[in-house]
C-alpha cells in the first residue's frame, strides 16, 4: 500500500500510505499524527496550533523512543489565505524547517486572491510541497498546478459535516470530480488529493480506483481517543464532538461567531466514542488490500489501471439493516 512520490515543483521525495487525516481541529491533532505515523499515514495538522504548540510537539517527539524526526515528513502545517495566516505559517516554518509539507486550505479555491496566495507561498518556499484547494474542475486543477501547487485538494461539499451543497447549491459529485481532476493533474505531472466523501473503507478503494493519488478524511478519523473535540456523556454513553470548519461551532470558537455577510456551511454532530484510532486504520488498510486483490492489482499505484466503474441503483443488501451487532 505504500507509494513513493516525486512532486512537480519541490525536490521532496515522499514514501508512505497516501492517506491523510483532515486538517480539522477535531481530527488534525498532534496526538492523531503520532498514532497514524506508525502506519505511515499522513496528518494535515490544523492551523490553530501556535508556534509554541509546534515546539512542544517537537519536544514530545524527541522524548519518545517510538518516534523520531521522520514524523515531520508525515505532517503538513496548514494555512488559510489571510495575511495573518501567512505570518503564522512563516513563524512555524522558520523554527521548524524539517516540515516539508504546506497545506493551503480554503473553502473556495476559485478566487484570484487564492491563486495569488499560492504564488506567494511558492516563491517563499521553493523546496516545500504545497497542497492547495479546494477545487473540483479540470481547469482550476491545471491553474493551481501551473501557479505552484504540487497536490490539488479536490472536493466541494462531499464531507460528512459539510453543508455547502445544502446552503449554497454549489458542489460536484466527488467521484466525477476525482476522475476529471486526476486526468488534468497527471497530464501536468501533478497530483490530486480526494478531500471528503469516504464513510466506509470501500470508499477509499473507489477514490484510488478513480485516479486519486492521496485521500483525505475527517469523519473516518473522528470520535477517537486521539481526535479533538469535547467528550460528551449522554445516558451513560460516551460521544465526541465533531464539526465542520465552516460550521457556526468552529467560527464561534475561532472567529468570534458567524460573520453577518455569510452563513454557516457546516454542522456539529456527536460521534459515538470509537476508542483508539488504530482499529479504524487497520479496517481501512485491510479493506484496501482486499480491494487490490479483487481487481488484480499487486500495488496500490496500479489500482486505477485495474478499475472499471459501473452505475448501480443499490450496492448493499440491507435486509438485516445497515450495521452489525457488536
Amino acid at each position: 500500500l505504500e507509494r513513493e512520490f516525486t512532486f512537480k515543483h519541490s525536490s521532496v521525495k515522499w514514501k508512505g500510505v497516501p492517506i491523510m487525516v483532515a486538517n480539522m481541529d477535531t481530527t488534525g491533532t498532534f496526538q492523531m499524527a503520532e498514532a497514524v505515523y506508525k502506519h505511515k499515514i499522513f496528518t494535515c495538522i490544523h492551523k490553530y496550533y501556535t508556534l509554541v504548540d509546534w515546539v512542544a510537539f517537537a519536544e514530545v517527539v524527541n522524548s519518545k523512543s517510538d518516534l523520531d524526526d521522520s514524523i515531520f515528513n508525515y505532517v503538513a502545517v496548514s494555512s488559510g489565505s489571510k495575511d495573518s495566516d501567512l505570518e503564522n505559517l512563516q513563524s512555524i516554518l522558520s523554527h521548524m524547517p524539517q516540515i516539508n509539507f504546506i497545506c493551503l486550505d480554503v473553502a473556495n479555491g476559485y478566487t484570484e486572491h487564492f491563486v495569488s496566495f499560492v504564488v506567494r507561498v511558492r516563491l517563499l518556499y521553493p523546496d516545500k510541497v504545497i497542497i492547495a484547494g479546494s477545487v473540483v474542475t479540470r481547469e482550476m486543477t491545471e491553474e493551481l498546478l501551473i501557479k505552484g501547487a504540487d497536490i490539488i485538494k479536490v472536493g466541494i461539499g462531499p464531507g460528512s459535516v459539510c453543508t455547502t451543497r445544502k446552503k449554497t447549491g454549489v458542489g460536484y459529485p466527488q467521484l466525477s470530480a476525482i476522475i476529471e481532476c486526476a486526468d488534468a493533474a497527471h497530464g501536468l505531472n501533478g497530483h490530486i488529493l480526494c478531500d471528503g466523501g469516504c464513510s466506509v473503507p470501500g470508499d477509499f478503494g473507489k477514490a484510488f480506483g478513480g485516479g486519486s493519488d492521496f485521500i483525505m478524511s475527517g469523519g473516518m478519523f473522528s470520535g477517537h481517543t486521539e481526535s479533538g473535540g469535547k467528550n460528551v456523556e449522554i445516558d451513560g454513553k460516551y460521544f465526541k464532538e465533531f464539526y465542520g470548519m465552516s460550521s457556526s461551532t468552529a467560527m464561534e470558537k475561532h472567529s468570534g461567531g458567524v460573520a453577518t455577510y455569510r452563513t454557516s456551511e457546516g454542522k456539529r454532530v456527536l460521534i459515538p466514542y470509537k476508542g483508539s484510532v488504530v482499529n479504524t486504520i487497520l479496517d481501512i488498510l485491510g479493506g484496501l488490500r482486499s480491494t487490490c486483490t479483487y481487481v488484480g492489482s499487486d500495488k496500490l499505484k496500479h489500482l486505477s489501471k485495474r478499475t472499471t466503474f459501473i452505475r448501480v441503483t443499490q450496492q448493499l443488501n440491507e435486509v438485516y439493516g445497515s450495521s452489525e451487532v457488536n
